[in-house]
C-alpha cells in the first residue's frame, strides 16, 4: 500500500511540473505603412507602435518605428507572390519588440503616424493571437494607415481679399505627387473651402502648380465675418485617402 501511495504522489508531482507555465520570449515585428504607398519612416517622423494585452489593457511593448520607406519597386510595381516579403528590405522602417508571455495571448497592435505631422496623424489597430515562443518576423504585422499629409503653405492666417491659397500634399510616407507619376497628381481632387457660422459658404478648386506636391488657386474672402475658417481638403476616394489642413480663422 505504501508503495502504491508513493507512486501516486510522485505521479501528481510529475503532472504539476508538466503543467507549470513558463514565460517565453516572443519577438514581434510591426510595420506601419501608408495606404497605396510605402512604409512610414524617419523622414516624416516615423510611427508610434503600442502592443497591449487585449484582455487587461496592459502595455507589453511600445516604441517608434524608424528607418527608410522601403523598396519602391517591390512595394509599388512588382506583382506580389503569395508568401513573398514585400517590406523587409535593408534599412526599411519597422518596430520589433520582445515580450514575455506564458500562455497564448490576444494582443492589440496599435500604429499611429506620421509623428512629424500631428495634424495628419492617423491610427490603425489590429488584434492577433500570440503563441509563446512563436516569433513573428519578415514583413511582420502590417498596419495600413489611410490619408494624406496636407500642409497649408499660404495663407497660414486667413486674410481678406482675393487670397492666394498654396498647399503641399504628400502621401503619409512622404511620397511625392506629380502628374502621371507613380503617385499621380491628376487623381487628386483638391479644394479650398470657407466655413462661417457652421456652414460651407464658399469653395474654389486648387490645381497642380508645376512642381512636385504643390497645388494652388485663389478664393475671395473680403466679405466674410470674423471667425470664418479656410480649410484645404484633398481626396482620392477610389483609393480611400483623404487629408485636410486649415488656416487660423479670419479676424
Amino acid at each position: 500500500m505504501k508503495i502504491v501511495r508513493t507512486a501516486f504522489i510522485a505521479g501528481l508531482a510529475a503532472a504539476w511540473v508538466v503543467g507549470a507555465l513558463v514565460a517565453q520570449e516572443t519577438r514581434i515585428t510591426v510595420r506601419v505603412v501608408a495606404n497605396d504607398a510605402k512604409i512610414i519612416g524617419t523622414g516624416v517622423g516615423g510611427a508610434r507602435v503600442i502592443i497591449r494585452n487585449a484582455a487587461t489593457g496592459e502595455v507589453l511593448a511600445a516604441g517608434v518605428q524608424e528607418g527608410g520607406t522601403g523598396d519602391t519597386r517591390a512595394i509599388m510595381v512588382e506583382p506580389r507572390a503569395r508568401g513573398a516579403s514585400i517590406f523587409k528590405r535593408e534599412r526599411a522602417a519597422h518596430f520589433t519588440a520582445a515580450i514575455q508571455i506564458d500562455t497564448p495571448t490576444v494582443v492589440e497592435v496599435v500604429g499611429e503616424g506620421p509623428l512629424g505631422y500631428e495634424f495628419a496623424t492617423q491610427r490603425a489597430v489590429k488584434s492577433v493571437l500570440l503563441v509563446p515562443g512563436q516569433h513573428i518576423t519578415g514583413d511582420g504585422i502590417v498596419l495600413n494607415l489611410h490619408g494624406f499629409i496636407v500642409e497649408l503653405l499660404e495663407p497660414t492666417v486667413a486674410t481678406r481679399g482675393d487670397v492666394r491659397v498654396r498647399t503641399r500634399i504628400r502621401m503619409l510616407c512622404g511620397c511625392p505627387f506629380t502628374p502621371g507619376g507613380l503617385w499621380d497628381a491628376d487623381r487628386l481632387t483638391v479644394t479650398a473651402r470657407v466655413y462661417a457660422g457652421g456652414e460651407l459658404v464658399r469653395e474654389a478648386p486648387l490645381r497642380y502648380a508645376g512642381e512636385p506636391n504643390i497645388f494652388e488657386g485663389t478664393i475671395w474672402l473680403a466679405d466674410l465675418p470674423n471667425g470664418a475658417r479656410l480649410v484645404v481638403l484633398a481626396w482620392d476616394t477610389e483609393r480611400v485617402n483623404f487629408g485636410r489642413s486649415q488656416a487660423k480663422p479670419l479676424r
